[in-house]
């Protein structure tokens, strides 16, 4: 543009002995002829004797080209005029490409909001839709007519893991996600899992009674055949079993009989192994619900996914030696019926059990003889997860995940239907809203259909353990829809600390139909964290996501007192049961989960910055330091040989500070950096996504310890099992290793650095303090 200003300065004050030429060629008919411009601010003299436009070339003194000096004429004003006029236009149409590109840039400025906000605001959208008018559609779309049609559709008396009945419902599911216009696809996975004998059975024997045969198993027990003494143990818990052994009972050796319920049942027969026990009989408690011939089913493997392949994808063309998972049981399990149980308590003797356990009943003692003989068969199986994606417009390889299990025992109608059914209607209505309404969500959405979700989230896990690599760093979220409806009375949340806020916002935000309120007015009565949060636990088929893949995860679910989570694992898990625990809201309870699960997501994929709330962590991270600060007071105040005074928490809370400030000059950025390059929200983003993944620990392999996060996982690298063995530090226990402490205590330590590390982002934006 300053050339194109400096020419025409040139023309309109004619500076001497200028010369501007342009020439055109080609005219309209095709030709090649070429006219030629020349203009001189010298116009009292001419050379040559041809006038104006006279540039022919001929047999005389003259130069070949000479260039005549022009006079103001008609025609010279003409072209000065088109020659002006060109460079206006071309000036103008490069301003204007340049203004409309910044104007059409996406922007994030609008996405800064505090992230303590207890209720949530605008935050900027993808062009075209208000996050008010995306909420008002969803609403729209989702309603209780749909489902009953749905369940029809997708319940199933039996479709265990690889079974045809489940390649059915498969197919089924990805026929759905390709009538929306889904882009879809199937994983297939090879894994082993135990069934019970093709022919003959389990077998117990109280005595010298009659042998029990029970129809149900448990997956991955350990087998053969063992006798020991009966004794009972309430639901074999740690606290249940230390209690026995505070009474100087022993437990080596000994055949526990424990009640189902309170935790998972690789949990109960753990705890069993680790006192010496020799096998582990379960039976589920009789209620209303539960009949007194009731089988149970289920897995006790310590951990999830294919216990063959541990920290590997179980796919065919991998060739792995005979490996186990360090989660599979030394001891034998089994289930048997509570009719059974009952025969075999009542005839025990020893001591009186202890208050609180309930009843008259006893211990047992060592006389009590019980036999039992597990024949599990190892098997392999084909299984197919099933996948729709609805990609987004601007970061689209970047994507929440929204999964159900899809297996059942039995009709699970709760366990698996309600769920795929709600996946189903879910993927529907989000895919009308962007072919039909105009939403274009800036990120992807996967719809996920698990398979072998009953023996411990198979077909996740795999899918986890054969891209891990690509999802930690694109999958942002992970949304379970298992068990959502199991009651009307309440609503329970188990999700990463950096979902809370966002979770807290989501029930403020849904509506139940008819202005009937929202579900924070009819569910949150206080406190939000005390009264609707609980702990993800083991069996959660969320918590592989979280604790393994380091990937923010969430899990929910309408409950009841009636506590129909019992009826897991069971053949009674029908519609007609749930209808009964409901009563017979089945359908609107489906909506409003659908509706929960869908404002989530949507959120997730709809606002510029990603509504996740690192300083959560902070609060966990400087609550658990504390602790762990107090007890190696206390353990240097008592046990001064074990851990000497060198031991300091200096370099701890150097970790957790760093954390702190990362954390706090990350809301500092997205407040005083300049958002409105997209690159800057997705570099934020990119860095609050890593929160959750750095809280893995690098140190530990995910084969011994697949759960590796410091805060929600298991294993000696986590901040609980640090606080545990201070403990046993204190007491004295002989088991206590003061040098494999210190160990702990240096990773734990440089797992939080290394995660504040990454969240202060750059290298050189680093807190080297430590």
């Amino acid at each position: 543009m300053d050339q194109a200003r400096s020419t025409i300065s040139k023309i309109f004050n004619g500076e001497p002995h200028s010369y501007t030429r342009f020439n055109l060629t080609q005219n309209m008919e095709g030709d090649n002829s070429q006219v030629e411009m020349k203009l001189s601010s010298d116009m009292d003299e001419e050379v040559g004797e041809n006038g104006v436009g006279d540039n022919h070339n001929h047999n005389s003194n003259r130069k070949p080209y000479v260039a005549q000096k022009l006079g103001r004429t008609p025609k010279n004003l003409c072209f000065m005029a088109a020659a002006t006029l060109l460079i206006f236009i071309i000036g103008y149409l490069i301003g204007y490409l340049v203004h409309r590109k910044k104007d059409l840039a996406p922007t994030c400025a609008a996405s800064v909001v505090r992230f303590d906000e207890a209720v949530a605001h605008e935050t900027g959208a993808a062009s075209l839709m208000d996050w008010d008018d995306v909420k008002k559609l969803l609403a729209q779309k989702v309603t209780a007519a749909n489902f009953e049609p749905v369940f029809r559709e997708f319940s199933s008396a039996n479709h265990r893991a690889g079974s045809p009945d489940d390649d059915a419902l498969a197919n089924k599911v990805i026929n759905k996600f390709k009538e929306y216009g889904m882009k879809s696809w199937t994983d297939e996975h090879f894994v082993k899992v135990q069934d019970p004998p093709a022919s003959g059975s389990n077998r117990v024997v109280f005595k010298n009674g009659s042998a029990m045969h029970p129809e149900g198993f448990l997956s991955y027990s350990a087998t053969g055949e063992v006798t020991g003494a009966a004794l009972y143990a309430y639901y074999g818990q740690e606290s249940d079993l230390k209690l026995l052994r505070d009474k100087s009972i022993n437990l080596t050796g000994r055949v526990l009989l424990v009640k189902a319920g309170r935790i998972s049942l690789a949990e109960k027969v753990a705890n069993a192994a680790n006192m010496g026990a020799a096998a582990v009989l379960i039976y589920p408690e009789t209620d209303y619900l539960i009949l007194d011939t009731t089988q149970l089913f289920g897995h006790v493997h310590m951990g999830s996914g294919d216990p063959y392949t541990p920290g590997f994808p179980s796919f065919n063309h991998t060739q792995f030696p005979p490996v186990q998972s360090s989660g599979l049981p030394k001891i034998l399990a089994q289930t048997i019926t509570a009719s059974m149980a009952n025969g075999i308590l009542r005839q025990l003797g020893g001591q009186d059990v202890p208050a609180g356990w309930g009843g008259l009943l006893k211990l047992g003692e060592e006389s009590d003889f019980i036999t039992v003989e597990v024949n599990n068969i190892l098997t392999e199986k084909k299984i197919n997860n099933v996948f729709g994606v609805i990609k987004g417009f601007v970061d689209a390889d970047r994507y929440v995940v929204i999964g159900a299990q899809r297996d059942a025992w039995g009709p699970g109608f709760a366990a698996s239907t309600v769920g795929t059914s709600v996946l189903v209607e879910l993927a529907r209505s989000i895919s009308d809203m962007v072919k039909n309404d105009g939403f274009k969500p800036r990120r992807s959405i996967v719809f996920a259909s698990w398979s072998a979700g009953e023996y411990g989230s198979v077909g996740a896990t795999e899918w986890l353990e054969g891209y891990v690599s690509s999802l930690s760093m694109k999958a942002f979220s992970y949304i379970n829809l298992d068990g959502v409806v199991t009651g009307q009375k309440g609503f329970k949340v188990a999700a990463s600390p950096l979902m809370h806020s966002l979770i807290a916002s989501t029930l403020n935000e849904v509506n139940f139909p008819n202005n009937a309120g929202t579900l924070s007015s009819r569910f949150v009565k206080g406190n939000f964290e005390s009264n609707v949060l609980v702990p993800m636990k083991l069996d959660n088929a969320a918590y592989p996501f979280l604790a393994f893949s380091g990937i923010p995860s969430v899990s929910f679910g309408f409950t009841s007192d009636n506590q129909y989570y019992k009826l897991f694992g069971t053949k009674l898990d029908t519609q007609e049961k749930l209808n009964l625990a409901t009563d017979n809201q089945v359908s609107q309870l489906a909506e409003m989960a659908t509706r929960f699960a869908g404002h989530m997501a949507l959120r997730l994929v709809h606002d510029h910055l990603l509504r996740m709330d690192v300083m959560k962590y902070d609060k966990i991270i400087r609550l658990r330091v504390a602790q762990i600060n107090m007890k190696v007071n206390a353990v240097q105040r008592m046990q001064p040989k074990l851990l000497p005074k060198d031991l300091t928490m200096q370099w701890l809370f150097s970790a957790s500070g760093s954390y702190s400030r990362a954390s706090r000059n990350l809301v500092a950025d997205i407040q005083n950096s300049d958002l409105e390059d997209i690159e800057m929200c997705r570099i934020i983003n990119d860095r609050i996504m890593a929160v959750e993944r750095n809280l893995l620990s690098p140190f530990v392999s995910p084969r011994e310890n697949p759960f590796r996060h410091i805060l929600v996982g298991s294993g000696s690298h986590s901040l609980k099992a640090l606080s545990d063995h201070l403990e046993a530090l204190r007491i004295d226990n002989p088991e206590a290793d003061t040098d494999l402490f210190r160990n702990q205590f240096a990773l734990a330590t440089w797992t939080i650095q290394g995660c504040a590390n990454s969240l202060a982002g750059d290298v050189w934006s680093l807190d080297n303090e430590i």
